[in-house]
């Protein structure tokens, strides 16, 4: 495995990784020298008094006597577990399990704390969805409130989902001198085609189908426990934790309640006591977590075309490690990294199709081969990123790993570097008088990467439903959604607009839409600008836009602009702060929110990373 990478990293990765550690350079220090001082004050638990550690082991039964004697490794585990979220489902039997796991090993676990784990799928398109963004930072929050405890030599992280990995690698971050290994639990069986469930969703936005053979549909896709198996923002932060060397190599997409799943399990409780400090092998979470191992889930996304909603999640988890990464550094990198994945929406195959290829083993084995990630990272497994190009197997009920296939499974799926689908990664920046903004090429016809048609401008995704139905929309046109950022109502994801934007695009239309709000990682077909920042509350460009105004949006050229004089004009309106569903209580978080390219959190500008 240590001629994975031949011929050297690739000189544009080299000159973006250079650039990301020379801007970085005083917050990545400041954050270094805290986690050193941290290290230093809570190496073990013998600072606590007798009567703090009491209450900290009072209810541990059998493990009471050895935490105790303080001398053994306590893991602390931040669990997401509901069983309304199917991903999160199988994790209700995790802390019994991983207990008993430690305690093969001399060592102990506790449930540390839970996180809330919402599902956007359920709230998508309703008010809960203006929740969604900020559940990262109450992610981030109450996994700091978990290991604030610091009874604990490591963190066992047990989440997946889209806010929920995000908002707990940001809180265990900032207890970076603990090493901490993602616990994942696997998709769920493929249920019906991603063919067939993508026609009746548009046949239903027609008029041409009903709510009863809908519900039907999707209920033939979303069937069963584990994590749904298009490849959207929760699939790809499986993918970036094997990139970022955060998972047991190969942990992503093997599924749930098997028996290589819970070996897996097994594996990572093992590994996490043996990487402590009171283990042999020190790995602390912030060493882990570095510029390079950025650099490399940047590139992973790119490869696999995963979630746009990464780039804001990756700013800010990176952010919480002194590291500052721009859109600038998404394009850049997007020129050299090629598309060698197809994974629904962009492909017709799911997440387990794509494992069965070859997975995240083939990928890794390409990008290190190509130079397109970095190899000398220090990862939680033992061997850095060449272990994340073997797949795990069981073999005479024994966990071992085996190598990447030579060849694909499916190469309508899965290509090499040399063989891409595409030469570049398709995520670009657009900017212009109009902002800067995201536009994923990937899943995009290359004949409808450049749009240029008088815009329709709306405030709420609702109003671009009703015209929709209306007729309003039968034409060229560029759909403007504003007042959707992150200070406005909390970036709710606008993925309910991809079935009626879809039907104006196969009418023959030319279709774009620009937002200052997000799209769901499934969203696909129709270009968009989205994460569009200044946003429009405070003034930003789209609030000066006005119904008919030409709109250029383009990924060959990088533009994203209007023809109008928006220096003479009056910015709209502010929308009235939303209330209800909880919503006004997460009002601070609206108010104080950065900018989408810094990552949209309040909680992070205010802590001054």
């Amino acid at each position: 495995m240590s001629n994975l990478n031949p011929a050297g990293i690739n000189p544009v990765v080299e000159r973006v990784t250079q650039r990301v550690i020379e801007r970085s350079r005083p917050s990545r220090q400041r954050y270094l020298d805290l986690v050193a001082f941290e290290a230093d004050r809570h190496s073990d638990r013998s600072f606590l008094s007798c009567s703090n550690l009491a209450h900290g082991f009072a209810a541990s039964g059998e493990d009471k006597a050895t935490i105790a004697a303080g001398k053994s490794i306590n893991l602390g585990l931040v669990t997401a577990y509901n069983d309304m979220l199917s991903a999160h489902q199988p994790y209700g039997r995790y802390p019994d399990q991983m207990k008993l796991y430690a305690r093969e090993i001399g060592a102990t676990a506790q449930v540390a704390g839970g996180v809330p784990a919402m599902c956007d799928g359920i709230t998508q398109g309703f008010d809960g969805m203006e929740l969604s963004l900020f559940s990262r930072d109450a992610i981030a929050l109450s996994t700091a409130v978990a290991l604030s405890h610091a009874m604990f030599d490591g963190t066992a992280l047990l989440g997946i989902c889209d806010k929920i990995v995000p908002g707990l690698v940001i809180g265990a971050l900032r207890f970076g001198h603990l090493p901490a290994i993602f616990v994942p639990s696997g998709p769920m069986p493929s249920g019906i085609s991603n063919k067939q469930k993508q026609q009746v969703r548009q046949l239903y936005a027609e008029g041409k189908a009903g709510r009863e053979e809908l519900l039907e549909s999707e209920s033939a896709s979303y069937h069963a426990p584990g994590t749904c198996t298009f490849y959207g923002t929760a699939n790809s932060n499986q993918m970036m934790m094997e990139m970022m060397g955060l998972h047991v190599p190969g942990s992503a997409f093997v599924p749930p309640n098997t028996p290589l799943r819970q070996a897996l399990t097994r594996a990572a409780t093992h590994r996490l006591a043996a990487i402590t400090r009171k283990g042999e092998d020190y790995r602390p979470m912030a060493k882990v977590v570095d510029e390079k191992a950025i650099i490399n889930a940047m590139a992973g996304l790119l490869a696999t075309g995963g979630s746009t909603n990464h780039a804001i999640h990756l700013p800010a988890m990176a952010r919480a490690a002194g590291i500052l990464i721009d859109w600038e550094d998404f394009d850049e990198l997007s020129s050299v990294v090629p598309l060698i994945t197809r994974v629904y929406p962009n492909g017709s195959g799911d997440v387990n199709h794509f494992h069965q290829a070859g997975g995240m083993a083939w990928v890794v084995r390409e990008l290190l081969g190509a130079g397109l990630a970095h190899a000398d990272v220090l990862t939680v497994a033992e061997g850095g990123m060449a272990a994340y190009a073997d797949e795990p197997v069981l073999v005479d009920n024994t966990l071992a790993w085996t190598p990447a296939p030579a060849t694909s499974g499916d190469d309508t799926m899965l290509r090499t570097v040399a063989t891409p689908f595409l030469p570049d990664g398709g995520m670009r920046l657009v900017q212009g008088n109009l902002g800067r903004g995201t536009f994923k090429t990937s899943a995009v016809d290359q004949q409808r990467w450049t749009i240029e048609a008088p815009c329709r401008v709306f405030d709420t995704q609702e109003a671009v439903s009703q015209a929709f139905k209306a007729g309003e929309l039968d034409r060229d046109v560029v759909v403007v959604v504003r007042f959707q950022g992150p200070r406005a109502n909390g970036m709710p994801e606008l993925h309910k607009l991809t079935p009626p934007l879809g039907v104006l695009q196969d009418k023959g239309f030319k279709v774009a839409l620009v937002t200052d709000g997000r799209m769901s990682g499934a969203s696909g077909k129709v270009p968009a600008a989205i994460h569009v920042t200044p946003e429009a509350l405070g003034g930003g460009p789209l609030a000066h836009l006005r119904d008919g105004d030409i709109v250029r949006l383009s990924a060959e050229d990088g533009t994203l602009s209007t023809t109008a004089d928006l220096a003479s004009r009056e910015a709209a309106p502010t929308p009235v702060a939303p209330m209800g569903m909880g919503r006004e209580l997460f009002a601070m978080f609206r108010l104080n929110a950065g900018g989408a390219e810094q990552g949209g959190s309040s909680m992070l500008e205010l802590a001054g990373l």
